[in-house]
């Protein structure tokens, strides 16, 4: 398709190009918007759009690539791109977009949409507020049927939904909601009040946009109404800003659980430098603590200078614990996140990770007995020692990283951060320190 597309580039045949495009969906038109390198095919493109379609697809592209296009517009152009978007979309940009892009941004936007921004903008990034829509339809409670439809109709098409309307009273107090379809399957003469659903699910203008998305999950909603600290209707949030959010937090807890700093970009337009300074924070920090391990191996020189053998098993022991930890805390901090698992439910994951990883821990130990005197050829007191840590080194694992991301949610750190690379640092320190100790003992070193 992109290769097709510059072909009626390059043969100026603009009327078949635009009819190319007509056929194409906003998220495939901003694909080959994307694709194509030359930035003067691709503002070329993006003028053949009708207003309202450009203003769709300039949302499904990248940050920096709407950063080139507004630069690249003429100033009546950018305007109509961003009087078009929804008040949520153009608050999204703003907050992205250099400061020179943003005064060109707002110079050439209408004074409604100025407003709509503005207003928008004075709540706390990756707040409900930020993320909600000013542009609703409500209604008043002693309105008949046949009265709202007659106003569904006349401003509907202009509102981010109408699957679901909203209840207000004089002083703009949300009442409670009505969908569309009871609006159509009712008599005309029926009082909304008497068929409003009054058990609203609605969010507070500074609640946290995962708290917002957990709701969505929770109640299985499309939209909801977003509310102040007096219970006013300011705006409403849609499932499509609520799947971004998804993607949004899962990426980020993604990157937290591999040791990396969150982007807001995507990897292939982050640079190396980026990337580097991502990355290399947690490196240091996993590398420093890595050496206490070292320290641990230095304290038993003596017990794995009569034993060397010991040695080559060190790695497979650090190794389990590691992965038995990871287990456990992906485990929880998916729960955690899903609010499936909160922190009065401690005791009760504690338990069942003991028994699981002593189910674990047995079946592994027996299993690795039986090599190490079959394929090894150790005694059976190595084998013993070997077996006994990795029981042992899987239970603490198992309990580390259960317990590590319940108690960082707990004093408000993201238990994402408490995720494998960090607890496995823990846990090979504590394995070794289990190791030696236990074949102290038993080989009376």
């Amino acid at each position: 398709m992109v290769n097709k597309i510059k072909e009626l580039i390059e043969a100026r045949d603009y009327k078949n190009l635009k009819l190319e495009i007509a056929e194409l969906n906003e998220v495939d038109i901003a694909e080959i918007i994307e694709d194509l390198s030359d930035e003067q095919e691709q503002i070329k493109i993006f003028r053949l759009l009708p207003k309202d379609i450009a203003a769709d697809v300039f949302v499904e592209l990248p940050i920096d690539l709407q950063q080139d296009l507004i630069m690249l517009l003429s100033n009546k152009e950018a305007g109509l791109i961003i009087d078009n978007l929804e008040a949520d979309d153009a608050v999204d940009l703003v907050e992205e977009m250099p400061a020179n892009v943003v005064t060109k941004i707002l110079a050439n936007t209408t004074a409604e949409t100025r407003k709509d921004i503005n207003y928008l903008l004075k709540y706390p990034v990756n707040s409900a507020g930020s993320i909600m829509n000013n542009d609703f339809l409500d209604l008043k409670a002693n309105i008949t049927i046949e009265q709202a439809i007659n106003k569904v109709r006349k401003e509907g098409m202009d509102k981010e939904t109408i699957d679901v309307c909203f209840i207000l009273d004089k002083s703009r107090k949300l009442l409670g909601t009505i969908e569309l379809k009871d609006l159509l399957f009712n008599k005309s003469d029926t009082i909304i009040e008497d068929i409003m659903d009054d058990k609203v699910i609605s969010s507070y203008t500074y609640e946290d946009q995962e708290e917002v998305a957990s709701k969505f999950t929770k109640y299985n909603l499309t939209v909801m109404p977003v509310v102040d600290s007096e219970n006013r209707l300011v705006g409403v949030i849609t499932v499509d800003d609520v799947v971004d959010i998804i993607n949004e937090e899962t990426t980020e807890d993604i990157e937290k659980m591999a040791a990396i700093s969150p982007s807001d970009k995507p990897y292939l337009r982050t640079s190396v430098l980026e990337t580097y300074k991502q990355r290399i924070l947690w490196l240091l920090f996993l590398m420093i603590s890595a050496t206490f391990t070292g320290k641990i191996i230095e304290n038993y020189e003596a017990a794995l200078a009569s034993y060397v053998i010991l040695t080559s098993f060190i790695p497979m022991i650090m190794n389990t614990g590691g992965n038995a930890g990871g287990q456990s805390s992906v485990t929880v901090i998916r729960g955690l996140s899903l609010n499936e698992i909160e922190y009065k439910d401690s005791l009760k994951v504690l338990l069942k990770e003991i028994l699981v990883s002593i189910l674990a821990g047995i079946t592994l130990a027996a299993i690795n007995f039986v090599k190490m005197l079959v394929i090894d050829k150790v005694t059976i007191t190595i084998a013993a020692v070997v077996s006994l840590t990795l029981v042992i080194t899987v239970i603490i694992a198992k309990m580390v990283g259960c317990m590590l991301p319940i108690a960082a949610k707990r004093i408000g750190f993201d238990p994402a951060v408490m995720a494998s690379p960090f607890i496995t640092t823990i846990v090979d320190a504590i394995s070794l320190v289990a190791y030696f100790t236990i074949a102290t003992i038993m080989l009376g070193l």
